[in-house]
């Protein structure tokens, strides 16, 4: 129950206002003067007529075969976008490109884990998708069908995707690190056709076979017909093939046209499936369709990354996950951005490493990844040269206070705004974000995108502030999912259910005096000491503000007498002993950060903390 019992909060009151030249420069600042917008509330107010904003930005920045008949219609919890309009993805995506000065722009930066390093222009990336897509036409894949990728952060993973909605089928991109049980279960809900994956990859030194994984997972999995392999290790992997089922993906390529015409779609036609669940249990599907997505993901990453034609971006995400989708493959290739691509895990130095190297100038992270760089520690981005850096983000999970100040001090060098953004695999786009001309505070994603609206509320549906509660959103967006697929039932009993024509997010949060949005994490993610209600991530954060704390995980403990207790497992920076000197330094630290009520009752120090990338 939300709203029933007393709030304890972590108080953030650090401000940091944009640089000047940045807001005055921005994407968003210029097509406010276009527009006639003055001022930041002006925008959201004018935003608000969702028709219009939406309308303008899909008519001014895409193209579309078809134009359409509504910029949305429907009634909850089914919406449609642009409706009767006929686009491809696709055709944004790459084809446009072609025979304009972006046709030999760099799409891609790609950095294998060994070193080795691929550069592919806009009409590299075009003719590679138009061979596959032909070769998979000649396999009988078209339009309408499914197709599972299996893929690790290698180029043709988005070459595979591409290659898939050029010509109608939908894709279902599984990450590579999920187990063969939970490849099968996502091909067999889908009904795909045809698998892509790989021989192997590289991860954190090791050579992994990843073929040995899908063939295990194909021994169950009646629709799949063929499985395409691309070629990852040269022959270091002994890779079995299936003589009638297996190809490989340079021989079914070899001597296709590099043109393919691109297949027509509607707006509302299936994109591609994102299963939302982890390794275990029963998998949603959620649906994304051609024409809301294309709109939202780019029009976001244009205003909120403030992309620019001369900037190299690098999102650290796996393209396994939404945010890769929204924010490697799909939106930045809309925009015509050159991205950074890396095979391989974080280290200490790696990182810092290729931004130098590359002179990336948009760093797009999360704050797991900041804290793991926290513990590493500040002499290692300090070797190199991060100048050409001038916009970080931050996606994934809340991100404490001090690890935002850290990131802000060490890696932007106190000069970058840090984009710290909320929203799901659902949500298909940013929801709750900075844009470069707001200010913002440590550990807030500050405030809707403009025309969405978002609040927080009691279990009886109250507007609730300065306190935690349901965080829904209550205006349609254009990338919003269309549903799970083949559960329509669960999909209302999930989203739409709680309030009457509201989206609820299962996720807590709180709205400050400003209106700022402070995500507290899934709501099964808050504690109930002795009746108080206290966020795990807050009580993570207070910790983590301690110069002794690399990194912090909280759990709930049963107790009898309080109901639950706080048990903190806590890792140290690089060089600090642990001791129980120590241990009762922190509980008194996060008495005085949150509340004596917030004080762990176990702290237990450890070296790692379990992490799913």
């Amino acid at each position: 129950m939300i709203g029933k019992t007393t709030e304890v909060l972590l108080k953030e009151e650090r401000v940091f206002e944009p640089p000047k030249d940045l807001v005055e420069n921005s994407n968003i600042k210029k097509w406010m003067d276009k527009h006639g917008i003055k001022s930041v509330n002006e925008l959201y107010e004018k935003a608000k007529d969702r028709e219009w904003f939406w309308g303008t930005l899909a008519e001014e920045e895409l193209d579309w075969f078809e134009k359409w008949d509504k910029v949305f219609a429907g009634e909850p919890p089914y919406f449609k976008w642009f409706t009767g309009a006929k686009t491809n993805i696709v055709h944004n995506a790459l084809d446009r490109h072609m025979e304009t000065e972006k046709e030999n722009k760099l799409c891609y930066i790609w950095v294998g884990e060994p070193g080795d390093v691929r550069k592919l222009t806009y009409k590299d990336m075009h003719e590679r998708v138009n061979q596959l897509a032909n070769g998979l036409k000649s396999l009988g894949i078209g339009k309408g069908d499914s197709v599972g990728i299996y893929l690790p952060m290698i180029p043709e993973l988005p070459i595979a995707m591409l290659a898939c909605a050029k010509i109608g089928a939908s894709h279902s991109v599984v990450f590579s690190g999920f187990s063969p049980k939970a490849l099968r279960d996502r091909l067999n809900h889908a009904g795909a056709k045809a698998l892509i994956t790989c021989d192997g990859y590289y991860r954190k030194g090791k050579l992994i076979n990843l073929k040995s994984g899908a063939d295990d997972a194909l021994e169950d999995s009646p629709s799949v017909n063929h499985s395409i392999v691309v070629d990852r290790t040269g022959g270091e992997i002994d890779t079995e093939i299936e003589h009638g089922r297996d190809i490989w993906m340079h021989e079914l390529m070899h001597g296709q046209s590099k043109k393919c015409e691109t297949e027509i779609m509607d707006s509302e036609d299936l994109l591609f499936l994102m299963y939302t669940s982890g390794t275990t249990g029963r998998p949603k599907g959620v649906r994304h369709t051609h024409g809301g997505y294309q709109v939202g993901i780019s029009q976001t990453l244009r205003f909120v990354f403030d992309i620019k034609d001369n900037d190299r971006y690098w999102c650290m995400a796996d393209i396994g996950w939404i945010t890769g989708h929204s924010y490697i493959v799909y939106g930045p290739m809309i925009l015509g951005t050159t991205s950074i691509m890396y095979e391989g895990a974080p280290t200490p130095e790696i990182q810092w490493k290729i931004i130098e190297r590359y002179s990336i100038t948009i760093f797009y992270t999360s704050p797991t990844a900041i804290r793991l760089f926290m513990k590493y520690g500040e002499q290692y981005p300090e070797k190199y040269d991060l100048s050409s850096l001038r916009l970080l983000g931050s996606v994934g999970e809340p991100i404490n206070p001090e690890a935002w100040i850290w990131y802000y001090k060490h890696i932007g060098e106190g000069r970058c705004p840090i984009m710290d953004t909320w929203w799901q695999t659902e949500t298909g786009n940013f929801i709750i974000t900075p844009l470069p001309i707001l200010p913002l505070k440590p550990g807030s994603a500050t405030k809707p995108f403009p025309s969405i609206e978002t609040d927080v509320m009691d279990d009886e549906g109250n507007p609730v502030r300065s306190k935690g509660g349901h965080l829904v959103i209550k205006t349609p967006w254009p990338s919003m999912l269309r549903g799970l697929h083949k559960e329509p039932d669960r999909y209302v009993k999930t989203y739409w259910s709680k309030f009457e024509g509201i989206y609820l997010t299962g996720d807590e949060a709180r709205i400050d005096d400003d209106g700022y949005f402070w995500i507290q994490g899934r709501e099964d993610d808050v504690l109930n000491v002795a009746g108080h209600r206290l966020s795990n991530s807050e009580i993570e954060s207070a910790l983590v503000s301690h110069k002794a704390v690399a990194e912090a995980a909280v759990v709930g403990k049963p107790d009898q007498i309080k109901g639950e207790v706080i048990d903190a497992f806590v890792i140290l920076r690089e060089g600090v002993k642990p001791s129980p000197e120590l241990k009762k330094e922190l509980k008194e630290h996060v008495s005085k950060e949150i509340s004596p009520i917030a004080r762990p009752s176990i702290i237990t120090f450890i070296k790692d903390l379990p992490k799913t990338r």
